[in-house]
């Protein structure tokens, strides 16, 4: 592991394990990223349904921008680096497993090109000495692009290609003990099983019961279920939804990490009290299909912080 950034003097919960914090909006103290790697092979994109072949300096040099400003964000930023077996969505970490107070559950990815990529996160847990807390086995599929929480004890999971049915059930069972009620969201199938389409796709929690969204591609049962627990829904433009403006990594209530090629989002997002910072992700985030959220994996948020501001 090469762990670009550490920060001794950040201050946690009292009882600091380095890992927890069941919240999308939480203080982010701690996270994992992977460096993009170059292409092995000529074609390897295309198993990824890529536009086009990746420029890897470009994309090596995205990245390090990208994780330098987590940094000085105060984040602890642990960096894996790269793989070299042409697993190019390794880069988003945010989908091979999921962080609980617990510890982690590896996910098995509906993208079958992705599966390898739980084996690197658990390695990396490994070394992080974090738990195991479960494991998605066959045939259920889970991904972490598709598990939203909606409080420390609500977690929203969208079923559709990524995730089925039974990897949802597993989940479930997992938390149970934890006190964790899990939501299931039916997501369209907008286009197709080839095309990447998570619950965080349309909805990301910028602060207290406050998120941006993608209304038209939201089932209206969950758009109501969220009205009636008192959120606010800020909705993107149309025309902003192909350049991820629905894909908003929160760094802290009301301070957010977001494309820079959504100006009218980022408008209603500073309208709503939220303070914007953006990054330029041409390589890693929109030829690849995923934003700020995709490419990080939360390990520590500090909910205490949290509770202390709302």
């Amino acid at each position: 592991m090469d762990e670009v950034t550490t920060q001794a003097d950040v201050k946690l919960q009292p009882k600091y394990r380095g890992y927890g914090g069941q919240s999308m909006i939480a203080p982010l103290r701690r996270v994992m990223v992977r460096r993009p790697s170059p292409a092995v092979s000529a074609d390897g994109w295309r198993r990824f349904n890529y536009p086009s072949p990746t420029d890897d300096t470009r994309a090596l040099a995205e990245h390090k921008i990208f994780r330098d400003l987590l940094h000085d964000e105060g984040v602890e930023v642990l960096d894996f680096g790269g793989d070299d077996n042409d697993e190019l969505d390794a880069i988003f970490t945010y989908d091979p497993s999921f962080t609980t107070d617990e510890g982690m559950i590896l996910c098995r990815p509906g993208k079958e090109a992705r599966r390898p990529e739980v084996g690197l996160a658990h390695q990396a847990y490994r070394e992080l000495d974090i738990p195991i807390l479960g494991e998605i086995e066959a045939p259920g599929t889970l991904e972490g692009g598709d598990m939203c929480w909606l409080d420390a004890n609500t977690l929203a999971v969208g079923e559709g290609y990524r995730t089925n049915a039974d990897g949802i059930h597993q989940l479930t069972v997992f938390l149970r003990p934890l006190g964790v009620d899990v939501v299931t969201v039916g997501l369209p199938y907008w286009h197709g099983p080839d095309e990447c389409l998570h619950l965080l796709s349309l909805i990301s929690p910028v602060n207290h019961k406050q998120a941006v969204v993608y209304l038209p591609l939201l089932m209206t049962s969950f758009v109501e279920f969220l009205k009636a627990l008192g959120w606010e829904l800020i909705p993107i433009p149309d025309e902003e939804f192909s350049t991820q403006g629905s894909n908003v990594l929160a760094l802290a209530p009301g301070k957010v990490l977001m494309l820079k090629d959504n100006p009218l989002t980022k408008q209603r997002l500073e309208a709503a009290g939220c303070t914007v910072l953006t990054y330029t992700g041409d390589e890693i985030s929109h030829k690849r299909a995923g934003g700020p959220t995709c490419l990080t994996r939360p390990i520590l948020r500090d909910i205490a912080a949290a509770n202390a501001e709302e």
